[in-house]
C-alpha cells in the first residue's frame, strides 16, 4: 500500500527478487492508496487536527486500498506499518515473515497517518532504524528483500541463508575468490586445502571473532562453546581483532 508503487515494482523486478518474481516464488503487487481517494483531485492528506507542521494522510483512503487488498487474500493477513515508532526489524522477524503466505506493508507519507486506521488494521509497526526517511518505500523494500530471500526456491544455493551474515546472531566469515595473491595479501591456506572439517571450523572462529569486533552485542544471544567463549575474553583483554 503506497503512493508510490513505481517504487515499490521498479526495485523488486531485478536481480535476485526479479528472478524469483519471474519465476513464481513471491508475487508483489503495488497498489496505489490514491485510487481509493474519494475526490476528483486523488487527494489523500489534509492538514493535522491541533495544529503543527506537514499534513497527515487521510484514514478512509488507506481503509478502503486496505479493504481492496484483504478481499482477494486467503485468509488473515499481516498489516506491517513503516514507522520510526516500530520494533526494530531483525533476521528473527524476516524468518518469521518469511513463513506468512502474504503481508501487506503499509507505506505512510508526510507527517504520518491517521492513528484511526493503523488502530483499525495494522498488525505489525517496524522500523529499520533510529532515523526518519521521507516515505515508508524504501524501509519496505529492505524488509521484502530480507523476507524474499529466505523464501525456498529464491536463492540459488539454499545454504546460502544459513550461513549469512546473523544466522545463530553470529556475522558471517571473510570471503575470498581469485587471484590467490592481489596486492601482496594471500587467501588464507586453509581456504585452499579442500578439509571440510578444516574449513568448517575455520569459518565457525571467524564469525565468532569478525562478531566480537563488529557487533559484540550480538554475542550475547549466540550458542557459543566453552572455547569460543575464551576466545572472546582473549580477544577483548587484549584488543587483539586480527583475522
Amino acid at each position: 500500500m503506497t503512493l508510490f508503487p513505481e517504487m515499490i515494482e521498479n526495485a523488486m523486478g531485478v536481480s535476485i527478487t526479479g528472478r524469483a518474481v519471474k519465476a513464481g516464488h513471491i508475487t508483489v503487487n503495488a497498489v496505489n492508496i490514491r485510487d481509493y481517494a474519494q475526490n476528483k483531485h486523488n487527494r489523500v492528506d489534509d492538514y493535522p487536527y491541533g495544529g503543527g507542521a506537514g499534513m497527515v494522510m487521510q484514514a478512509e483512503p488507506v481503509y478502503q486500498c486496505y479493504q481492496a487488498i484483504a478481499g482477494h487474500c486467503r485468509e488473515k493477513v499481516r498489516v506491517v506499518y513503516l514507522s520510526p515508532k516500530g520494533k526494530v526489524f531483525s533476521q528473527e522477524m524476516a524468518q518469521e515473515f518469511a513463513e506468512e503466505k502474504e503481508l501487506i506493508f503499509l507505506c505512510g507519507h508526510y507527517e504520518g497517518i491517521d492513528e484511526r486506521v493503523l488502530e483499525e488494521i495494522v498488525t505489525d509497526y517496524v522500523s529499520i532504524g533510529d532515523y526518519v526517511l521521507t516515505g515508508g518505500e524504501l524501509p519496505a523494500l529492505v524488509i521484502m528483500d530480507a523476507v524474499s530471500r529466505l523464501v525456498p526456491g529464491v536463492l540459488n544455493n539454499a545454504e546460502s541463508a544459513c550461513t549469512e551474515s546473523f544466522s545463530g546472531n553470529l556475522l558471517e566469515y571473510p570471503q575470498y575468490t581469485r587471484p590467490e595473491e592481489w596486492n601482496g595479501k594471500k587467501v588464507p591456506p586453509v581456504l585452499l586445502s579442500g578439509n571440510h572439517r578444516l574449513l568448517a571450523a575455520w569459518y565457525r572462529r571467524q564469525s565468532v571473532i569478525v562478531t566480537a569486533k563488529n557487533r559484540p552485542d550480538l554475542l550475547g544471544k549466540a550458542e557459543l562453546s566453552e572455547e569460543e567463549k575464551k576466545l572472546v575474553q582473549d580477544l577483548e583483554r587484549e584488543g587483539a581483532w586480527e583475522i
